[in-house]
């Protein structure tokens, strides 16, 4: 296989689990807000559909607010990363 094509596939695969890095701590937070919205509905019977949104979405906009620092550091660490491994293959 060409060098050149093996190294986009580094750089995809490696975007790839950034991007996972990154949306994993936001995902989880909406899980685990659902789930306790969820179980609370169970227990008290209330069946209304727009209950759970309101709580996943004020839980997803503070962990986006708290993790925000971090995420655009690991965005700026693979940005940085990549345009190394340019220059150092390019120069």
């Amino acid at each position: 296989m060409d060098d050149g094509i093996q190294v986009a596939i580094d750089v995809g695969r490696e975007a790839l689990m950034v991007a996972t890095k990154i949306s994993l701590p936001i995902l989880m937070t909406g899980l685990i807000v659902g789930l306790c919205v969820s179980l609370f509905q169970a227990l008290t019977q209330i069946q209304e559909q727009t209950l759970s949104f309101i709580p996943k979405i004020f839980a997803v906009i503070a962990a986006v607010y708290v993790m925000l620092p971090w995420i655009l550091n690991t965005m700026a660490e693979y940005m940085t990363s990549v345009v190394h491994g340019m220059t150092e293959r390019f120069p």
